[in-house]
């Protein structure tokens, strides 16, 4: 019994065997890669780059086994990186923050750090201690601060929810730095230096003290009061004959004060004293007596 075969046939069986020709090879042994490494090689002595690899006729799993072959190298590498020291910078990273012992605990800043986020407040007073480390400045904390808690109450809209209401509520953390016993050009200098490497959400806020010496002081303030007199008397605001003054211009201070005082006190051309008394002695005002006036006496 024949099978009729339509006129197709040829072509399927084609496909068929495009499909088997065009599988992938694949390689179970070290012998194919030798040849391929030394057909490469017989064009070309020196290394190959992996830009050319990729672009050589290979399959994936040939490129494999290349890339495997040049593994010795890459340990060798990792086996050098590791044993390798860090630079003393990057280790202190890793670490606690360096500090110098104060000689005498004066305080000379107060830095007070803002914000609403911990890491970010905390990843900032960490940045500024070593700062103040390499200053040579003797610093202490961060010390927490008490939480700055604010709360509104709103309506949660005008329309529909007019009558029910929604709470926020706002968090500001707080961290004190202290430095002590440190110079006024390096207190600046680090805060000058704080403000430049500023970090995003964290506000600062410094309270410095100047101590200098007793002498320094009463210097300075001799020198400012004696600068002050100087340009009073320079302006004519200030003369040191007072008196004299005063006395001369009497007359003018009472010239301008005329109009003003001319209806208070004593005129002569008023009426007589008389009349007042006998105003005070009117039944008007003898009748009219408070409770308290007429006092029993034992």
């Amino acid at each position: 019994m024949s099978i009729p075969l339509g006129p197709r046939f040829p072509l399927r069986a084609a496909r068929h065997l495009k499909f088997a020709l065009s599988a992938p090879r694949s390689i179970s042994s070290s012998a194919e890669l030798d040849i391929g490494n030394s057909r490469s090689s017989e064009s070309r002595s020196d290394p190959v780059t992996s830009s050319e690899l990729l672009e050589m006729p290979f399959t994936y799993q040939e490129i494999q086994l290349l890339r495997q072959s040049q593994a010795p190298k890459n340990e060798r590498l990792d086996s050098v990186g590791q044993k390798a020291r860090l630079p003393r910078s990057v280790q202190a990273l890793y670490l606690r923050p360096l500090r110098r012992k104060p000689e005498f605990g004066l305080p000379v800043c107060d830095l007070q750090l803002r914000s609403y986020s911990v890491r970010n407040l905390e990843f900032f007073a960490d940045f500024a201690v070593r700062a103040a480390y390499y200053l040579k400045l003797p610093v202490s904390g961060p010390v927490p601060l008490p939480r700055i808690v604010e709360r509104w109450t709103f309506p949660r809209s005008n329309f529909v929810h007019k009558k029910s209401q929604e709470n926020f509520e706002r968090i500001t953390l707080r961290r004190l730095i202290q430095i002590k016993d440190g110079h006024p050009q390096a207190v600046q200098a680090w805060l000058a230096f704080l403000r430049k490497h500023a970090f995003y959400g964290v506000g600062m806020k410094a309270n410095v003290w100047d101590h200098e010496s007793l002498g320094m002081v009463f210097f300075r303030y001799n020198n400012c009061l004696t600068g002050i007199v100087l340009r009073l008397y320079a302006y004519g605001v200030l003369n040191l004959d007072v008196a004299r003054n005063m006395d001369e211009a009497l007359p003018d201070i009472e010239k301008s004060l005329e109009p003003y005082l001319s209806h208070f006190g004593h005129r002569s051309d008023g009426s007589d004293q008389r009349a007042v008394f006998d105003l005070l002695e009117n039944e008007r005002f003898t009748q009219n007596k408070s409770p308290l006036t007429d006092i029993r006496k034992d």
